[in-house]
């Protein structure tokens, strides 16, 4: 594929990368600059992607092991960019969310991450579970039980029906 080929490709792929990196970063901030450096890193090296090779799962497995890299970075400087307690999130007033959109996303950020990433690449962005499970560099019974795992866990924070608690 041409960089000129994954560069389209990648403009229509932007909000499912910006959805999975807020998953994972829990910061809109953090996410963006996520987001950025994956897609850095695909277009440096968009002559190693095959001609036959799909470019989502690809992608993901890029902002996965970015991911990976800046908690790495976080530990070594032991130190984190911007707690969320530190300032107020702007939000334009026009684009009101519902009450349930807001305790979902409350509710993914208590996910712990390999649940979060699990959820993000197969129930909000689509990956089937053999692309998830070679996204997230596991088994697909791995996948399976993180994604049952982190079901329960929503729906015993959401107060749905036929939680566990």
């Amino acid at each position: 594929m041409t960089v000129a080929g994954v560069r389209a490709e990648l403009e229509a792929l932007l909000p499912r990368l910006r959805r999975c990196a807020r998953a994972l970063s829990r910061n809109a901030a953090d996410a963006d600059d996520l987001v950025q450096t994956a897609i850095e890193r695909a277009l440096g090296h968009a002559g190693q992607l095959r001609s036959d090779a799909q470019l989502a799962p690809w992608m993901f497995g890029i902002l996965r092991n970015a991911w990976i890299d800046e908690r790495r970075a976080r530990a070594r400087r032991l130190r984190v960019f911007a707690p969320e307690e530190s300032a107020a999130e702007v939000a334009d007033p026009r684009q009101a969310v519902p009450d349930e959109a807001l305790a979902l996303g409350e509710a993914l950020r208590q996910l712990p991450e390999e649940q979060r990433l699990a959820v993000a690449l197969v129930l909000i962005e689509g990956l089937s579970y053999k692309e998830a499970a070679h996204v997230m560099e596991i088994p697909i019974g791995t996948l399976t039980s993180r994604l049952a795992r982190a079901r329960e866990a929503l729906q015993a924070m959401l107060g749905e029906p036929g939680a566990h608690r």
